[in-house]
């Protein structure tokens, strides 16, 4: 007699034998014993969950000979039940979707749907892969699904109901599968291990279920396997020796020689696991699932479920070394073996990446932390520059690489040629102020009656109160802007002339100044009408000393006049090139001097405005 395999020998038969379905089971019967049976199932998930096995138990549930009406508990031994265990029953017709997907399979199906079962109550078709149909096939197959004939019943599986057409779907039940829990696989393989009667270690059970993914068929296969290597008790390393995995005390070397930073050691663990014989794709996976579980002892207790291993002085080791990382680079270390893999599958010289991954791995604590650059950017834009000192980047770039514990030190702060924008010394002036003149900043009262000096000299003060307002956005036009004069009722502000390009950008968009006359109105409660000044606009002596006073924008060492009008870089051809004073002029703006300081580089291109 032919040998049966543990998946067909073992295959469930009844609603309450089905592992780890018990709501469609339940559900199932419930509609059994109800009288509410469907025309229509479709049952979906993943390989080896017992799709099948459903799908004939409602079909002996429906054609049981041994009672008087369909009964959510089949007999199992009579004519029917047994025909449908061994798929030979002439009322149960099963389908193979992925072989049969023309257009005349299906026509055939509905000439003999017509006809009534030979000794059941149903005639019931069982299509498996049914979204290897095709597009004419499903067409076909709707009228007859939708309406079939009182003695037809449809049960369809499959594992990926997204090819399924939308028109099939709303005319079936739809039950889906889920993944086995790999404690219920190991509880029905000991079972079997029973019935068999094999010994076998609780380890190596709890890993053939971890190693099947939900999937009990995968499962059983996987057990098969093994009882035709072993001769006697079942062990783990017979599992190893089958699945060719590496052994731990091999991948617990390499990633110790990764910790540790050092290279040669880790590409001499390379070569000695591939000189055993070890794929490429094997000792990737094992060393994906070694980080794996360090990421898990860092962060759950010694004693935690979640990593799977029997052997208790393998579980010190992990968890000593685990401490050798921290959690963004066990995280940089997973992904770097995904895209590994990936790229092995697809490459022929799969050694040089693997070898070249490992080097990533062993060398990353060289990198910069992203983290650490971040917040030395935040300290340098909260903290006084300190003249004298060179730039971050610029010296970040020309210093050695040399391996530094996370988070790396603090760059030295660069310095700062030029006064910093408004919005910094504001930021910054804040920090260092007392509270109760913060507190006076806030209970800011404008006067009944406005005057053009009250503006001049609040000003700031006022930008301050619109930002406090939750408007933010519309302080960054005119920070750099100073009021020029105040007269019924409408406020003209004026920009320096190497603040043209923010004038034009300002003009060009008169909602925004609309929203920031409604915002100054609301804060001097008054109306206001905002205006701009004309960047030729002559002023006189006493308001252009105002102005500079108020502004504080101008460098200590700038005491020229303001240059005039005809000199102005917007009046250039739009295509000229930039002169070296229109260089020297962009590279005096407050922004660009702040960008400068922090990420270093130089002006390239001058866009001109359009005024």
């Amino acid at each position: 007699m032919s040998y049966t395999v543990l998946a067909r020998r073992y295959r469930s038969e009844t609603f309450d034998d089905v592992v780890g379905q018990q709501a469609v089971s339940q559900t199932l019967k419930n509609a059994i014993e109800g009288d509410r049976v469907a025309h229509a199932y479709l049952f979906n998930g993943t390989r080896g969950v017992g799709k099948t096995s459903m799908a004939r138990i409602l079909a002996k549930a429906l054609n049981c000979l041994s009672f008087d009406k369909p009964t959510a508990r089949p007999c199992c031994k009579c004519e029917s039940c047994i025909a449908v265990n061994e798929g030979n029953d002439i009322d149960v017709i099963e389908i193979d979707g992925a072989s049969n997907t023309g257009v005349d399979h299906i026509r055939e199906l509905r000439q003999n749907a017509i006809y009534r079962p030979a000794r059941g109550r149903f005639k019931i078709y069982i299509i498996d892969e049914v979204h290897m149909l095709s597009t004419g096939a499903f067409n076909a197959l709707l009228k007859t699904l939708e309406e079939p004939p009182e003695h037809v019943k449809f049960i369809m599986a499959t594992t990926e109901p997204n090819k399924v057409l939308p028109t099939i779907l709303s005319r079936c039940q739809r039950f889906d599968f889920r993944n086995i829990q790999a404690g219920d696989i190991a509880n029905h393989l000991k079972k079997i291990l029973t019935d068999e009667k094999m010994e076998a270690e609780d380890s190596l059970l709890r890993r053939i279920a971890r190693l099947a993914r939900g999937s009990m068929r995968d499962a059983l296969s996987l057990l098969d396997q093994l009882l035709s290597m072993s001769d006697g008790k079942l062990t783990l390393e017979l599992l190893d020796e089958l699945l060719g995995t590496p052994r731990s005390e091999l991948i617990i070397d390499l990633v110790e020689a990764i910790g540790q930073n050092n290279l040669s050691a880790a590409l001499i663990q390379v070569d000695k696991a591939l000189q055993e014989g070890l794929a490429l794709e094997q000792l990737g996976q094992a060393l994906q699932g070694h980080f794996r579980d360090l990421m898990i002892l860092r962060n759950c207790p010694d004693d935690t479920e979640l990593v799977d291993l029997s052997d208790n002085t393998v579980r010190e080791k992990m968890t000593e070394q685990a401490k050798m990382f921290d959690d963004a680079a066990l995280v940089y270390n997973i992904t770097v073996m995904e895209e590994l893999l990936r790229a092995v599958k697809a490459s022929g010289s799969g050694r040089p990446l693997f070898e070249a991954a490992v080097v990533r791995m062993t060398v990353s604590e060289r990198f910069s932390d992203t983290k650490a650059l971040i917040e030395q950017l935040q300290q340098f834009q909260s903290t006084p520059a300190t003249p004298g000192r060179g730039n971050p980047v610029t010296q970040s770039q020309s210093a050695p690489a040399a391996p530094a514990p996370r988070p790396a030190a603090p760059a030295p702060r660069p310095a700062a040629p030029a006064p910093r924008p408004a919005a910094a010394e504001r930021v910054q002036r804040s920090q260092y102020e007392p509270t109760e003149k913060k507190q006076s900043q806030k209970q800011f009262m404008p006067p009944e009656t406005l005057d053009i000096e009250f503006l001049q000299q609040q000003w700031q003060n006022i930008l301050d109160e619109i930002e406090k307002r939750g408007k933010k956005s519309l302080v960054v036009f005119v920070q750099l802007s100073q009021p020029l004069s105040w007269e019924k009722q409408t406020l003209t502000i004026q920009f320096r002339p190497e603040q043209n390009g923010m004038r034009s950008l300002l003009q060009d968009r008169p909602e925004q100044m609309r929203e920031i006359g409604e915002a100054l109105a609301d804060v001097l409660a008054q109306p206001i009408k905002l205006c701009l000044a004309s960047p030729g606009a002559a002023d006189t002596d006493k308001s252009d000393k105002s102005d500079k006073a108020a502004l504080g924008k101008a460098p200590p060492h700038e005491t020229k006049p303001e240059p005039e009008p005809k000199a102005s870089p917007a009046k250039m051809p739009p295509g000229a090139k930039p002169s070296q004073t229109e260089i020297n002029e962009a590279m005096q703006e407050p922004q660009i001097r702040n960008v400068q300081e922090i990420l270093g580089g130089k002006v390239r291109h001058i866009e001109r405005g359009k005024s």
